[in-house]
């Protein structure tokens, strides 16, 4: 949720075929592509896809689900997932907000919405209001790495 703006609804949804290890990378599916996550959320990701406990079981589960409910069967509640996080200092819409507005000062508006699984209008939104305009970003990009010509100075030869 803190890296890639996803609500606790989303991240109880996830089961452990979203997330994949392949060479030694390991991404998590969360829209039409899938995002390479970095390496200590990567651990803690696999271990939480191996381990899989919830109230109602102990031990391992086979659940699909990576976070099982409190019963056997659904996945947790979007509900007991906010409030776990909650319980951690987390403040939900403020986290989601600011890994929104991150993320939208790195990527273009239509990657954001792909990789994220949003609306782009969404995704638009946010990126206007982290960098401006996509095009405008890029052009300042440009313009602050282009060597400038020296300035001349009036009457003076060059």
């Amino acid at each position: 949720m803190l890296l890639y703006a996803q609500w606790p609804a989303a991240i109880s949804r996830l089961t452990v075929d979203h997330i994949e290890e392949t060479g030694g990378a390991v991404r998590i599916h969360l829209g039409a592509f899938p995002v390479e996550l970095p390496a200590l959320v990567a651990e803690l990701a696999l271990e939480q896809a191996a381990v899989r406990r919830s109230h109602a079981v102990l031990g391992r589960t086979d659940s699909p689900w990576l976070f099982p409910g409190g019963q056997p069967g659904p996945p947790i509640s979007a509900w007991a997932m906010g409030e776990r996080l909650r319980k951690l200092g987390i403040r939900l819409a403020q986290a989601r907000s600011t890994a929104l507005f991150q993320l939208a000062t790195e990527l273009p508006a239509a990657v954001l919405a792909r990789t994220l699984g949003i609306d782009i209008t969404v995704a638009v939104k946010w990126q206007r209001a982290a960098a401006g305009d996509w095009a405008a970003y890029a052009a300042e990009v440009i313009r602050r790495t282009s060597p400038q010509p020296p300035i001349q100075e009036p009457g003076v030869p060059t």
